[in-house]
């Protein structure tokens, strides 16, 4: 029985794979505010150059450079593990397997792209990275990042989850980052979202308006923005997690995969593991492909294939996504950090096209399943994670229904060690169920009239299907 498959560290991935070279239907491009594609030169006050040729890169494969590769050594490869216990609990023939994120420092995903980002950044001459972060992980990701390659950073964080998670800001501070409560004063997005919603538990489209200001209003030219999810290149660097896994599950026998799965707020970890199964799927595969998200914030579930902005304050590009709307602020509970109002057009592209299969999961669910994971695997998940968990065992139990040894595989993004008082919430009965209903959905959306409206491009090929 190998319960832990490990790569040596000449074996991890020296490329990144890029979806973009094989959707079957090409991305759309960004739009800004005249309607007319954005240029690459328009993205110049935001990134460095050498991160916006990743971006509107359609390569299959970019090399990861080895400066690095010698950081990510430090963690990678991380583990796959076979969820022996888990299945055993659930009685199910699935064989579960789960890629352990949560090892590297910061405990999630996130310094896959924060590490490439933070170093290409320093490689353009930039000396400070400003970004917005939900529920931390982020923010504490790319401080780590920073603290490694000498960049100052300075992190807006959502103020229901600055107040929900202290320890985060307290890992930032850890590695020299600057931690803001958003809204702020400290930018005009800021203070223009205070003066009409003083109470507002905030959002990331306000964090993000927040962090490009910062970014773009410095007149040394020396600092730029960095974002944690949803941009191709972040998808691209995350991809380290599915190509090692490949090669995991080949080292123990398994040749195909029957179902990968994913939480999915902006898309970064999701992306990560699915996208080199996703270009199986392409080539052939029989694989369903499932991104998990909070039915209190359903992006990929409810929200329409939309042209919008990415931030409160309009200051990205519009961009084509599954979306709520940039003024969505979602409910002030306790749902882990995937409360994006929009998702990866990457991400979308491949809804519309039938390749992922979306799902919504409200979180009690996901903390019930959570807890049993904990209880047979050991791993407290955060509850970002939880989602996946839930999903996990939901097709698990549908393999036992039908009898099927059916493989999953699930991205464990991260772990839940500082995120015990949702924990401790859920035990004492203090968490509800939230479920954003259509007409919350169609108010956010109402401001969004006379926008561009995307082409849906698709080629029938594969089946659309919201679960």
């Amino acid at each position: 029985m190998m319960t832990r498959v490990v790569l040596a560290e000449d074996e991890m991935p020296r490329q990144w794979y890029n979806l973009a070279a094989d959707l079957p239907t090409p991305l759309l491009p960004p739009l800004g505010p005249d309607g007319k594609p954005v240029s690459p030169d328009m993205l110049a006050p935001v990134f460095p150059m050498n991160l916006i040729e990743q971006e509107v890169s359609t390569e299959r494969w970019i090399d990861i450079p080895a400066g690095v590769l010698e950081i990510l050594h430090r963690w990678r490869p991380s583990p796959l593990h076979r969820a022996y216990a888990l299945e055993k609990y659930l009685g199910t023939p699935a064989r579960i397997y789960y890629k352990n994120e949560s090892v590297s420092p910061a405990g999630s995903h996130k310094p896959n792209t924060a590490v490439p980002q933070a170093w290409y950044n320093k490689q353009f001459g930039i000396k400070k990275l400003t970004t917005e972060t939900g529920a931390g992980q982020w923010g504490s990701a790319l401080s780590f990042a920073c603290a490694l390659l000498g960049l100052e950073c300075k992190v807006f964080m959502v103020r229901i989850s600055f107040e929900q998670k202290p320890y985060r800001k307290l890992m930032m501070q850890a590695w020299g980052g600057t931690c803001i409560p958003s809204p702020s004063t400290e930018t005009q997005a800021g203070r223009d979202v205070l003066a009409k919603h003083p109470d507002t538990p905030g959002s990331l489209g306000i964090a993000i308006s927040e962090a490009v200001e910062a970014a773009v209003t410095d007149t040394t030219g020396q600092t730029r923005y960095s974002l944690g999810s949803v941009l191709n290149h972040v998808m691209l660097h995350q991809t380290i997690i599915g190509l090692e896994a490949k090669k995991q599950l080949a080292k123990i026998g398994e040749k195909n995969v029957d179902v990968v799965i994913g939480c999915a707020g902006g898309g970064s970890n999701f992306a990560g593991l699915s996208f080199p199964f996703t270009a199986d799927k392409i080539n052939g595969a029989n694989i369903e492909i499932i991104p998990v998200e909070p039915a209190s914030c359903p992006t990929l579930t409810k929200a329409p294939f939309i042209y919008d902005h990415g931030d409160v304050a309009k200051m990205t590009p519009l961009l084509p996504m599954h979306s709520l709307g940039h003024s969505f602020v979602p409910e002030a509970i306790h749902a882990g950090g995937l409360r994006y109002h929009g998702m990866a057009p990457l991400v979308s592209q491949a809804v519309v096209e039938g390749l992922h299969t979306p799902m919504a999961i409200p979180q009690l669910e996901c903390f019930k399943a959570a807890v049993t994971f904990a209880r047979t695997e050991g791993i407290i998940v955060a509850p970002e994670t939880s989602h996946a968990v839930a999903a996990t065992i939901r097709k698990a139990m549908e393999a036992k229904e039908e009898g099927k040894e059916k493989v999953i595989i699930f991205n464990l993004s991260g772990h839940g060690l500082l995120d015990l008082n949702g924990y401790d919430m859920y035990f004492q009965g203090k968490l509800e169920d939230h479920e954003l209903h259509q007409d919350e959905v169609d108010e956010a959306l109402a401001e969004l009239k006379g926008l561009p409206k995307p082409e849906v491009r698709r080629t029938g090929k594969w089946k659309l299907a919201r679960l």
